[in-house]
């Protein structure tokens, strides 16, 4: 059975550290423990003092300084897996934490991932070739050497940067590695890490090229990791569970959390406030228990991203156009469906192509597999119809040898909509409205990833009045919006009303009008 050595590098909180070291080891796991030396000595006499009796937690003798993006993290977590392998010889997993992780699986289930799951669990994607620096500098992490701390020593830090960039002071990467990049939150079985400490000691120059890396906990494990191990025995992943913001600060999880973080597919989560003392007790409790079952829906972040980024529209950013192009021509008229529950905007259509000649085009902005003729490439992706939209749209009309198109488009498209009846030709607009059962809702909410058949019932309860909430702003912004030539088919008005808006968007005699409208079950789900 899988025993687990957690590492914990901790710099403050002496009560949360303690009870977090006594809560994993009950369980039969250990600890080993390094406490920043930069840190008040207070507080670590405390954590030693508290520890003392416990022979599942050890301490590394000789601490280091930590500073953020220095080797100094790097160094401090060698020592503590050194501790452990030596005081823990039974343990076979090692584990990294930080003093603001904790569990959000029971150990029994923890121990039994692990058993069924022969594999270091690190994330390590190429360096080079991966998005995963977001901004910045890249190589220069690498191929400059990075003595002073970028937080504490700005102007040295920098002032060496620019020199040795001046004097082209570079340097070349180990040959034989391949530089990966990831999250430092990491698990890997004891051979891997016998492996590593094997290795470094035969390759000192390996050691001495990342100390003067920049921020190399995100690189030196990763790299060394999927150089040492076979492909087939490393899972791709962090098992635990964090988010960002947009600002690229770590999301943090309070009391009402508590059943989100249970549902992921993940055994820790990292940032628990230190306000969140309902939700530390409740996931203390449960790592303790027995018999726990859990439905893991893992929607986490595609929900956070949902929720956080809802209204900003508008609100947060200026509405954003990715190009100016030149109009779609004055004499060219583009009909716009716009529905939430696109199977109904695409009945609308199908009725509509019956009765007219009009080229009519699903939801190319929306659906990635929308059915688009071949305009050299630029009808691949839904990023490139969305920044070439206008050029797009005018070699729809050429190909189509028409000045009349219709196309769908989502409701939440508020900056397409815009940018189309700004311009120069005619543009009209048709709003579909349509009633939202509480089954529809948890449809969408599985659709777009919100949630997952094993959702617990109390989470859907709290975010379908969001999700209703959310369809009901774009509908408001629209019509804030005071789009010219904004007609509006709803799902509880009659057939003579919805006719008539048929009608004027279309241009069309009452009586053809009449009969897309008359379409038996044009809004059923």
């Amino acid at each position: 059975m899988a025993k687990i050595a957690y590492i914990l590098l901790c710099h403050k909180d002496p009560a949360a550290i303690i009870r977090q070291a006594e809560r994993l080891t009950a369980a039969g796991d250990y600890m080993a423990i390094h406490f920043d030396a930069s840190a008040d000595p207070n507080q670590y006499r405390q954590i030693r003092s508290a520890l003392a009796e416990n022979t599942s937690v050890t301490f590394v003798r000789r601490r280091v300084r930590c500073g953020w993006g220095e080797w100094s993290l790097v160094e401090a977590t060698l020592r503590a897996v050194r501790a452990a392998l030596e005081a823990f010889p039974r343990a076979t997993h090692f584990y990294m934490l930080s003093g603001d992780c904790m569990a959000i699986k029971s150990a029994e289930y923890t121990h039994h991932f692990l058993d069924e799951n022969d594999a270091d669990f690190i994330e390590s994607f190429d360096y080079f070739e991966s998005d995963w620096i977001k901004t910045g500098w890249r190589e220069e992490r690498l191929i400059y050497r990075h003595w002073f701390n970028e937080r504490t020593q700005k102007k040295r830090f920098y002032a060496m940067f620019e020199l040795q960039k001046r004097l082209r002071l570079t340097r070349e990467i180990p040959a034989d590695l391949q530089v990966q990049i990831g999250s430092q939150w990491w698990c890997l079985r004891r051979n891997t890490l016998e492996m590593l400490f094997d290795f470094l000691e035969n390759r000192r120059d390996v050691t001495r090229f990342f100390r003067t890396t920049w921020i190399p906990d995100e690189t030196f494990f990763q790299t060394l990791v999927r150089h040492l191990i076979p492909e087939n025995q490393i899972h791709n992943r962090t098992l635990t569970f964090l988010m960002f913001t947009d600002y690229g600060m770590p999301v943090t999880f309070y009391n009402d959390h508590y059943d989100l973080l249970l549902s992921q597919d993940y055994l820790f989560a990292r940032k628990i406030s230190p306000e969140a003392q309902d939700l530390k007790r409740r996931l203390g409790l449960l790592y303790a228990a027995e018999g726990v079952q859990f439905q893991i829906s893992n929607e986490g972040p595609s929900l956070f991203r949902f929720l956080s980024g809802r209204g900003r529209i508008g609100r947060r950013f200026a509405t954003r156009f990715w190009e100016t192009e030149s109009t779609l021509g004055r004499e060219r008229e583009l009909l716009i469906v716009i529905c939430k529950k696109w199977h109904v905007a695409k009945r609308v259509l199908e009725r509509i192509r019956q009765v007219t000649n009009i080229p009519a085009i699903e939801y190319l902005f929306n659906e990635e597999s929308t059915p688009l003729p071949d305009l050299g490439g630029i009808q691949n992706t839904l990023g490139k119809r969305t920044r070439h939209r206008r050029a797009l749209m005018r070699m729809l009309f050429d190909y189509y040898e028409t000045d009349r198109l219709i196309v769908c488009m989502d409701s939440s498209n508020i900056d397409l909509l815009h940018d189309f009846a700004s311009d120069r030709s005619m543009t009209r607009l048709l709003e579909i409205n349509c009633q939202f059962s509480d089954d529809y809702l948890i449809g969408h909410a599985m659709r777009v990833g919100l949630a997952g058949e094993q959702t617990p019932q109390d989470t859907l309860a709290r975010l379908l009045p969001t999700i209703r909430n959310d369809m009901v702003f774009e509908t408001d912004r629209i019509r804030d919006a005071n789009f010219e030539h904004h007609s509006r088919m709803r799902e509880t008005a009659g057939e003579e009303d919805n006719a008539e808006a048929l009608s004027r968007f279309l241009r069309l005699p009452t009586d053809k009008a009449r009969e897309i409208a008359a379409a038996d079950h044009l809004f059923a789900d």
